[in-house]
């Protein structure tokens, strides 16, 4: 019995610690299984992962500032344009046009001027003054006044007033070389678009020695196309260089719109002293005239006609008492189909000149153009190819009638 009893003793003792030794995590109270969890957890957030990186853009180049080079010659730029404005802006001057209609002034147009010399001429457009009843003349400080018209030339279309004003005011600008200028060089003008006063813009000069037919039917050569901003309004005002000299008077624009389009037109300076002294001193300019019609040859036209010269001005037709009629040179005698020339086809088998005072003479536009530089009564050379000989033929030059009818290609 004594055995017995230790033996049970022995096997409950057993049985109670079994009991206590857990079989598997269900065995784990509640607070302990949970601390196991979140332990767990952490080793398996903390596990390193291996990933593969994939860039969704690509990387932004970081762009390099301005040098200080190139910011010096931003900036010196800025300085010349401000500098010019400040010291030249004054004179320029508004223009403002009236006419009497059923004896009522009304203001009819605006335009630009600016101050030839201290008698108080005024340079502006003809079209800006044709037509005029009264004129005023109003100065950067809004000083106003009357004005007169000296004298005006429809062909070159200038014109010049004058006015009485504070002498103060009168301060004249300085002339350029319009034969210097290249194209690529910066342009400004100053004038009123609109009639915004004191208004100004820069571009630069896109082409040289542009030529266009006016309603009389004779050329206006030698003009200056520039990208300038010019607008109406600007008519008259003057085209500065960087330095601030006049190299033109903005006269013109190309637009299908009646607002600028990037193709302004400016007569060049050089033609600016020719015809102002003149229409000071007499009021009127005299052009310089041969009196001949004719085209320009291109290879198409010598193909077509046969002609010996690839280039040069083909006379077409003399004006009977001109001056080239008078010197002997001859018009054409029969007419072809050109394309690309009138649709009446081309009078040939005139006189060919190439040539003028020793300069080659490539057509139309390069006679008209060159003769400007003459004056009437001036005898100039003329080279000439006539029934395949090459001679020289002296032509006094006289002066343009008021009306021409003539075509294109007329001088």
């Amino acid at each position: 019995m004594r055995r017995t009893g230790t033996l049970l003793v022995l096997v409950a003792v057993l049985a109670g610690v079994l009991a206590c030794m857990p079989s598997s995590l269900s065995g784990v109270q509640p607070s302990t299984r949970a601390t196991i969890e979140r332990a767990t957890q952490a080793v398996r957030t903390a596990a390193p992962r291996p990933t593969t990186v994939v860039p969704t853009t690509a990387p932004v180049p970081t762009m390099a500032p301005l040098s200080p080079e190139s910011l010096d010659h931003v900036r010196a730029r800025d300085q010349a344009l401000t500098t010019l404005y400040a010291n030249y802006s004054g004179s320029v001057v508004h223009i403002i046009v009236s006419s009497n209609r059923s004896g009522i002034a009304a203001a009819s147009g605006t335009g630009s001027g600016w101050v030839w010399d201290q008698n108080g001429y005024i340079v502006t457009n003809n079209h800006v003054v044709e037509g005029a009843d009264t004129l005023a003349v109003v100065f950067a400080d809004e000083s106003q006044y009357e004005a007169r018209i000296i004298g005006t030339d429809r062909d070159s279309d200038l014109a010049v007033i004058q006015v009485e004003a504070d002498p103060s005011l009168l301060v004249p600008l300085q002339l350029g070389d319009s034969e210097e200028l290249q194209v690529g060089q910066t342009t400004v003008a100053i004038g009123n678009p609109f009639g915004f006063a004191g208004t100004m813009t820069s571009g630069i000069v896109s082409a040289l020695g542009r030529v266009t037919v006016q309603e009389s039917g004779y050329s206006l050569p030698n003009l200056i196309q520039t990208d300038t901003s010019i607008n109406p309004g600007n008519s008259g005002g003057p085209l500065f260089d960087i330095s601030g000299r006049v190299v033109g008077v903005t006269t013109m624009i190309y637009s299908t719109t009646g607002e600028f389009s990037g193709i302004g037109i400016a007569v060049p300076v050089n033609t600016v002293k020719r015809v102002v002294p003149l229409l000071i001193s007499q009021g009127y300019y005299e052009h310089p005239y041969l009196g001949v019609r004719g085209w320009t040859i291109s290879e198409t036209l010598a193909d077509a006609a046969g002609l010996p010269v690839d280039q040069g001005a083909l006379i077409g037709d003399v004006t009977a008492g001109g001056p080239a009629d008078r010197a002997g040179l001859r018009g054409g005698s029969r007419s072809v189909p050109v394309p690309g020339y009138s649709q009446d086809g081309v009078t040939v088998g005139g006189d060919i000149i190439i040539a003028i005072d020793g300069y080659p003479v490539k057509g139309m536009n390069d006679l008209i153009t060159r003769l400007e530089r003459y004056a009437v009564g001036d005898e100039v050379i003329l080279d000439v190819v006539r029934g395949g000989e090459y001679i020289e033929v002296p032509v006094v030059v006289g002066a343009r009638p008021a009306q021409s009818g003539s075509v294109l290609g007329g001088q």
